[in-house]
């Protein structure tokens, strides 16, 4: 379907990242960016599950990492 090939993507990440001079940054990093922004959209679990594709409760929690503040404004 598309003519590209399997590393592409990878390689493509590793030069923006060359470029815009970002060491220590893997593309699979944002995943686990995007999973706690779709947290702190307001998103449940089941909804973040569908999109990311985690299967397993355990490693969805794994990928997660929620603001300690807006934690606590949820409890006020």
């Amino acid at each position: 379907m598309w003519n590209i090939k399997p590393d592409s993507i990878t390689q493509a990440f590793k030069r923006i990242c060359k470029s815009a001079k970002i060491s220590d940054l893997r593309f699979h990093d944002l995943r686990h960016e995007a999973t706690s922004r779709f947290f702190e959209l307001g998103l449940n679990i089941m909804e973040v599950s569908s999109i990311t594709g985690h299967k397993d409760l355990r490693m969805l929690k794994r990928y997660t990492h929620l603001k300690t503040e807006d934690l606590a404004q949820k409890l006020q």
